[in-house]
């Protein structure tokens, strides 16, 4: 057996029946043009015919007396394979909104814990000789770095490469030797605590320096303690609304040399900007600046699957009408606080990330989160898939839209997936909380404007990527 971690362990007590806590990804491929008839027919029976063999597609959790309290992941025997594996298709020809709609639906559904937490879809059926993949895994199993990691050994920059194994049975990776721990079990014991209190004295002394206020100017960890309460922090109900945008990453790129910001901080006010204009239509915006919760990715020490991350709140300066005001609180934020971060050991880190998550974990548990004062409003994270194109057996991978979890109060995530030549942004929210859901994609494409022209940039007149069909429909295809 493997014990999960203390952050993968959290994610698996937040599970409830409106905050189900499984991440999904949805992943649009064109056909080769070689592609023969039968093409997908013949793509779904050589994947099924593979059996789980990777983490952590071959593993559930374990049935122990002691589960509660120390949850771990055993091999799972006699997987059904047709369960985990499945095959869907759209009236042809199917669009953007038919698309949204069908992985709306199959996202809302929870996972069953008592088999290996995954589940994946082919769709066909997709205008313009497409086709898609949706997975969705327990975010206890797999965090977004490293299903981005396993979709990378998937697929290859090869677009001649053929007989592909599936994503659930890669080759075994060579394991890097480690260090076995020297001295009696005792003495390792003795050292693991003072190594646990020396991080504990990290965490200290860094949340005194995030706390100063003479040294926090534009806000940070403080902005935590006055965030508003908006529409966007209400009890949620388990079904799902999702939403989808496409940038040309040189646009982004272009604003952040203009402004002396990197990408994430670009791609932070412009989804900051689509949030105050969505309120504002509402006349929901509050006085007070939005915050959003940024989680940063870290390397696992033993380089496995599961969920590796710190996070840090940005005040967004919402109740400003200037983007580039925005953009500069954004980056003065996120710097100064990766700064602070980067000097933390990992131990001292993961105590970070479970103090970050407290909150939510004892809410949630409490069946109390939603009625809590909020600590932020709604997530907003970044992770890079490749700066390649990729193919899986000769079909390009277009686009990957990322879909994540929702906790109870917080009634929207946005997750930016870097891909290529672009950037795509995945939308989740409460279908209820959140009614107009593309709406508020389709804003982002109007800030992303705001910031080129603020920054004294020509906007392009199309406005996103070439290849985005539900662009063009987006005022009718709320989903």
């Amino acid at each position: 057996m493997k014990y999960l971690s203390p952050v993968d362990a959290a994610f698996l007590r937040m599970e409830s029946p409106r905050t189900p806590m499984h991440v999904g990804g949805l992943m649009t491929f064109r056909l080769p043009p070689d592609a023969p008839h039968d093409f997908l027919r013949q793509l779904f029976a050589k994947l099924r015919a593979q059996m789980p063999s990777t983490e952590p597609f071959n593993l559930r959790l374990a049935r122990t007396p002691w589960s509660a309290l120390a949850p771990a992941w055993e091999p799972a025997p006699d997987i059904d394979i047709d369960y985990h594996v499945r095959h869907s298709a759209l009236p042809y020809p199917g669009g953007e909104r038919e698309l949204g709609v069908l992985v709306a639906r199959l996202h809302s559904h929870p996972l069953d814990l008592r088999r290996p937490p995954w589940e994946i879809t082919l769709i066909e059926g997709l205008e313009n000789d497409r086709f898609a993949f949706f997975l969705k895994v327990h975010h206890s199993a797999l965090d977004g770095m490293g299903a981005l990691k396993l979709v990378r050994r998937w697929l290859s920059a090869d677009p001649l490469q053929r007989d592909m194994p599936a994503l659930w049975a890669l080759p075994a990776q060579p394991r890097e030797p480690r260090e076995a721990p020297h001295g009696h079990a005792v003495e390792q014991s003795i050292e693991a605590v003072r190594t646990q209190l020396r991080a504990s004295g990290e965490l200290v002394s860094t949340l005194r320096r995030m706390a100063r206020r003479r040294d926090n100017p534009e806000g940070g960890i403080l902005s935590a303690l006055s965030t508003p309460r908006t529409l966007l922090n209400v009890p949620i109900t388990p079904q799902r609304r999702l939403a989808t945008q496409l940038f040309e990453l040189s646009r982004i790129k272009a604003v952040s040399a203009a402004t002396q910001s990197t990408v994430n901080d670009v791609a932070l006010a412009l989804i900051a900007g689509a949030v105050r204009r969505y309120l504002l239509e509402l006349d929901a915006l509050p006085h007070e600046p939005l915050v959003a919760s940024v989680p940063v990715g870290l390397p696992r020490a033993d380089g496995k699957p599961g969920n590796a991350v710190a996070g840090f709140v940005v005040p967004l300066e919402t109740q400003a009408d200037d983007p580039l005001d925005c953009l500069r609180v954004i980056r003065a934020v996120t710097q100064r606080t990766k700064d602070q971060l980067r000097g933390m050991s990992a131990e001292a880190l993961a105590q970070f990330t479970m103090l970050g998550l407290s909150p939510l974990l004892l809410g949630q548990m409490a069946r109390v989160l939603s009625h809590l004062p909020p600590i932020f409003n709604f997530v907003v994270s970044n992770v890079v898939a490749s700066r390649e194109l990729l193919y899986l057996e000769g079909a390009e991978l277009e686009a990957m839209y990322p879909i994540s979890v929702l906790f109870d109060g917080y009634a929207l995530n946005v997750t930016l997936v870097g891909y290529h030549d672009r950037l795509s942004l995945g939308f989740t929210g409460c279908r209820d909380a959140l009614p107009s859901l593309q709406r508020l994609a389709g804003y982002s494409a109007e800030a992303l404007e705001e910031l080129e022209r603020a920054a004294g940039l020509v906007p392009h007149a199309a406005g996103t990527a070439e290849h985005a069909p539900a662009r063009r429909t987006r005022r009718r295809s709320a989903r």
